[in-house]
Order: structure tokens, then C-alpha cells, then sequence
């Protein structure tokens, strides 16, 4: 375990920031190179694949639950010394995410054609779709206890051989996705499907991997099969923390379904051009993630140690580094969007669309960090809430004008991703405002509760 409550607050920071933006670089690699290759295969490929994208949200929405909980309570659990605790939660996450993972992922294969036809805008979307998924859905179970061992981990002040595994897994889906989906080398042609399979078996070496490292080096968290059964009240600390995180990228999955019906009627091209703006977009904002991802085990463990002006510190810092990467990132996508929309198309309608997402959407890249940092403070803290009411609000404020304005004939592309952009900006300033009394509530009154301690023992 690393002691986080120890040394430079925003040196802890960009130390494990570096390696969380090295395993989200590679990330966005293995994201971008998917939808590279497919959109050669055609703009209904495109749209196929970005159905299998709403409901990676909505799995992610399950992992983030449980990761978040794990990072949190293995924080709070290493703040003071307790490796005991750190262990139990780590074996309950890990029995946890296995049992949810299967139940989601059965459901999810047995009802993938009803889903697929219920959004997609061609027959032909709907067969890609189904046949895409037929692989995918098994890839998704796998991130069920590659992110659970992941965040115990992340928890504990290790990031190391999380990033090193992540790059082994996309590295090894790099070379597969073209070999599978044109047959390179094999002598036959996967298609659509063969980018499914490739994120299967990279998944699958990753979590060998991984499995391999806990099993062999790793000895703070072990594998411990008796302590597996149900512990009712950690479950319950759990997803107290861990729900209104995981429900945050829930309502991002819903969000996705909301704009792919939103769009449907504007045909195939709309929904290619939409699926790689998004998948950009996911990809460029990743840095801003990992920050996230860094700053709450910090916050965690000083938070534990009581340790509150390092607490504030961490926001800070988290605001200063990701707003500098974001800003960059925000002109890259004023400059050139539909320079970066033409690496996964050349057709011009879905390339139109792409290009006009990205330059809308990329004005709230500040925003997004922001809320990146602030929820990785209330992740710390053991306080998820408050982000989730400001996504709640986000997803209304965007979904109650689209479904009002869903038949008016004078309905444009750009008036969706206007909204969109709108309903980021509102969740960011509801962010800061409930961080803001979070800390004069929270850490303030404890402030004083500490000096005056101190006074007291000075003067005795």
C-alpha cells in the first residue's frame, strides 16, 4: 500500500495521474482503433457498434457502483492502518461484481435483438447489431472483476500493475481487431463481429493477468474464498457510496439511448456520425478521468487521517491539472473536428455530423473536468450524493426539451447538441455550489473541532 497522507499533495497527484493518463491513453487507443476499423466496413457497421456504446454506459454504471465503493472504503481502510478491513472489502467486491456482472450480462445477451430493434434506424443496423453484441456482451462480463480488482488496488495507492495489464489488453486488441474483422492472415472475414471477439480475448488475457499478479505478488489484498459469503452490512456501506456514482453513468447510458431515438429518423448517417463524435469525445475526456480517478483514494486516505487542509488541497490540485489538459484538448476540436471525424469515415454525411457534435460538445470539456474533480473529492469523502442529484438534474434538463421537441419538423442535429451542452454546464455549477457546502460543512466544523484541541493541550 501506498501512504497517501505523506509528501506532496499534488505530487502524489501527478504521480499517479501519470500512469492513470498512460492506462487512459492506451484506453483511447483501444476505443478509437475499434471504430477505425469498423468504419471501414460502412455507416451501418458505425451504428451498430454505437448501440453496443449505450449499453457499455449502463455496464459501466454497475462497475463504477462497485469500484467506487471498493476505492473508497479501501481508502478510508488504509487512512488508518486497518489492512484487515482493506482485505474483507476487497473479497466482497470481488464476489459481488462476479454474481452482478453474470445476472446483467445473461439478461443483457438473451434480449439484445428487442434492444437492438428499438433504436436502430435499418434492418440492417439491427442484424450488425445483433451479431455484434453476440461477443460483446461476454467482453462486458469480464470488466465486472477486471475493474473490481482494479479499484481495490487503486485504493491501496497502486496503479502500476493496473496500467501495465490495461496495455497488454490493448495492445493485444490492436492487433486482433483487424486481423479478425478482415481476416488478415486467417483467411476469413469476421466483420462487424470480429471487433467484438477481439475485445473478448484481449479482456480475457487481461483478467488472467491480473488474476495471475494477485495471486503471485500482490500482499496486502489477498484472496480470501471464506470471507465471500454476503456481509449484509459492508454490502450496505457499499453501495451507500458506491449507487449514486454508479447511477451517474447510468443516466450517461440513458442519456446515449435518449439522443440515438432522438436522432433515429434522421437516418443511418446521423447515428454513424453521432456514435464517432461520442466515442471522440469519450476518448479525449479520459485524461480528465484519471485525474479523477487519482485524486479520490488521496482524498480518501487523508480524509481518514483527518487530515482536511490536504482534502482541500487534492481539489485544487485536480481542478489546476485537468483544466489545463482539457483547454488543450477544447482547441484541438475547434481547430480540426473534422480532421479527427475522417480518421473513422469518409463518407460525408456521417463525417458532417461527427465534425459538428464535436465542435458543440467540446466547449464543455472545462466543465467535465470540473466535474470530474469535484465528484472524485465527494468519492473521497464517502458523500456520492450530491453528484448524482446534479446528473439527475443534467439528464432533465436535456431530456424534457428533446422529448418536447422530438416532432417539431423545425428539429436540427445542432438544437440536440446545443442541449447537451447546456446540461453539462448546469451539472458543473451544481457540482462546485455542493462542494462547496460540503467542505464548509464537512471539514470546516472539524477544522475547529481540531484547533481547538490544540489550543486546549497548549495551553494545559
Amino acid at each position: 500500500m501506498k501512504d497517501l497522507t505523506q509528501g506532496s499533495v499534488i505530487g502524489n497527484l501527478v504521480h499517479m495521474s501519470a500512469f492513470l493518463v498512460a492506462s487512459m491513453v492506451m484506453q483511447a487507443l483501444y476505443l478509437l482503433a475499434d471504430m477505425y476499423w469498423v468504419g471501414r466496413l460502412g455507416k451501418e457497421s458505425v451504428a451498430a457498434v454505437g448501440l453496443a456504446a449505450n449499453l457499455m454506459a449502463l455496464t459501466l454504471a454497475l462497475t463504477q457502483m462497485l469500484g467506487v465503493g471498493t476505492t473508497t472504503l479501501i481508502s478510508h481502510a488504509g487512512g488508518v492502518k486497518d489492512q484487515s478491513r482493506a482485505s474483507r472489502v476487497f473479497n466482497q467486491s470481488f464476489a459481488l461484481s462476479v454474481f452482478a456482472g453474470g445476472i446483467l450480462c445473461l439478461l443483457t445477451f438473451l434480449f439484445r435483438r428487442a434492444y437492438c430493434q428499438s433504436l436502430a434506424a435499418s434492418p440492417e443496423t439491427v442484424r450488425l447489431g445483433v451479431e455484434y453484441l453476440a461477443w460483446f456482451v461476454p467482453a462486458l462480463f469480464l470488466q465486472f472483476p477486471l475493474i473490481s480488482m482494479g479499484s481495490a488496488l487503486r485504493g491501496a495507492g497502486v496503479v502500476k500493475p493496473t496500467v501495465a495489464i490495461l496495455v497488454i489488453t490493448v495492445v493485444l486488441n490492436l492487433v486482433l481487431a483487424p486481423i479478425l474483422i478482415f481476416g488478415w492472415g486467417i483467411g476469413y472475414r469476421f466483420g462487424v463481429r470480429g471487433a467484438a471477439m477481439a475485445t473478448f480475448f484481449a479482456l480475457a488475457v487481461g483478467l488472467a493477468a491480473i488474476l495471475g499478479y494477485f495471486l503471485i505478488k500482490e500482499k496486502y489484498l489477498k484472496f480470501e474464498p471464506r470471507v465471500w459469503r454476503p456481509d449484509l452490512s459492508l454490502w450496505r456501506d457499499m453501495f451507500r457510496i458506491g449507487l449514486p456514482a454508479g447511477a451517474e453513468l447510468a443516466i450517461l447510458g440513458v442519456y446515449l439511448i435518449l439522443v440515438y431515438a432522438a436522432i433515429r429518423h434522421f437516418g443511418a448517417a446521423a447515428q454513424g456520425g453521432f456514435a464517432i463524435g461520442a466515442r471522440i469525445m469519450q476518448s479525449l475526456i479520459l485524461p480528465a478521468v484519471a485525474v479523477g480517478m487519482a485524486n479520490a483514494p488521496i482524498v480518501g486516505q487523508n480524509y481518514s487521517a483527518k487530515k482536511f487542509t490536504r482534502v482541500r488541497e487534492a481539489f485544487w490540485s485536480a481542478c489546476a491539472v485537468g483544466s489545463v489538459v482539457m483547454l488543450l484538448l477544447t482547441a484541438m476540436c475547434q481547430i480540426a473536428p473534422a480532421f479527427l471525424v475522417r480518421l473513422f469515415s469518409q463518407q460525408d454525411d456521417v463525417l458532417a455530423v461527427g465534425a459538428e457534435y464535436l465542435r458543440v460538445i467540446s466547449v464543455t470539456f472545462l466543465a467535465t473536468g470540473s466535474i470530474f474533480a469535484a465528484s472524485s473529492v465527494f468519492q473521497g469523502l464517502g458523500n456520492t450524493k450530491p453528484p448524482f442529484v446534479s446528473s439527475v438534474v443534467r439528464l432533465f434538463i436535456f431530456a424534457i426539451p428533446v422529448l418536447l421537441l422530438f416532432h417539431v419538423p423545425g428539429l436540427r442535429l445542432r438544437h440536440v447538441w446545443l442541449l447537451s451542452a447546456g446540461s453539462i454546464w448546469v451539472q458543473a455549477l451544481m457540482n462546485l455550489w455542493f462542494l462547496r457546502r460540503e467542505f464548509r460543512n464537512k471539514l470546516a466544523a472539524r477544522d475547529g473541532i481540531i484547533d481547538d484541541r490544540v489550543t486546549l493541550q497548549t495551553v494545559s
